[in-house]
């Protein structure tokens, strides 16, 4: 029976060795799938996943990720990518998507002010945003909106490296998804930091402009593979109510 959210977020724990059992890749596929579904900033979708079962490139990614046994002894392995390069293909993917949606005759008021602030969102202040040149253009552009926010709210992360950040953390709550839907249906996982991400992304034959944000070992724990009982920072240490 499939474990309810707050179970699941439960059960998941970081398992560093695996049983020599097989996990069913349509089962692994569909998490990636509830992956896919994660919030994500200006709904760019700036990610892509990487679901190896190839016993040679499993081997291959071990090695690259130091042969530690989270990774050693996994059953199949997902590489969460970031792709901060693509944000012109989704940008007008968004804009064909708003385009199909709103492909009605005798549209209401309300629907073609949706439909022009969204597409001008896409059109508009992504480019803006997004575009830069040698990081200079991201300087310039932050330097000018630190100027505007004296005088009101604006948004401040316009640098080549902010961006940076926006994709990872978006990749981050995708990969989250998924370990917690492997945990809702037993499986396990080990997201991974530790590795040459340069190897790892000419093992999966990535572009220049792709980052690894993690790879995840999956498979089913061992009782070997979960290292001593869950810590946390007593809650009343992080909970702030304002």
């Amino acid at each position: 029976m499939e474990k309810t959210v707050t179970e699941a977020i439960a059960y998941r724990r970081s398992t560093r060795l695996y049983k020599d059992d097989e996990i069913d890749t349509s089962k692994v596929k569909k998490c990636l799938i509830n992956a896919s579904l994660a919030p994500t900033s200006s709904n760019l979708q700036l990610w892509e996943f990487y679901h190896v079962t190839d016993e040679s490139k499993l081997k291959q990614l071990a090695e690259a990720c130091f042969n530690q046994s989270a990774a050693k002894s996994a059953k199949q392995l997902v590489v969460v990518v970031t792709r901060k390069d693509l944000w012109r293909k989704r940008a007008k993917a968004n804009i064909d998507f708003l385009n199909k949606v709103y492909d009605k005759d005798n549209l209401s008021e309300r629907d073609l002010k949706r439909k022009k602030m969204a597409t001008n969102y896409y059109k508009k202040l992504i480019p803006t945003i997004y575009t830069d040149f040698l990081g200079i253009l991201g300087y310039v552009k932050y330097l000018v909106f630190q100027i505007v926010g004296f005088f009101k709210p604006i948004y401040r992360q316009t640098r080549l490296s902010d961006m940076r950040i926006v994709a990872h953390k978006s990749s981050g709550l995708a990969a989250q998804n998924f370990m917690t839907s492997m945990a809702a249906i037993g499986y396990d996982t080990c997201p991974m930091e530790g590795s040459d991400t340069l190897r790892v992304k000419k093992i999966l034959g990535l572009p220049r402009g792709a980052e690894i944000n993690m790879v995840i070992g999956c498979g089913l724990r061992d009782e070997k593979g979960i290292y001593g009982p869950r810590f946390r920072i007593p809650f009343e240490d992080v909970y702030f109510e304002v």
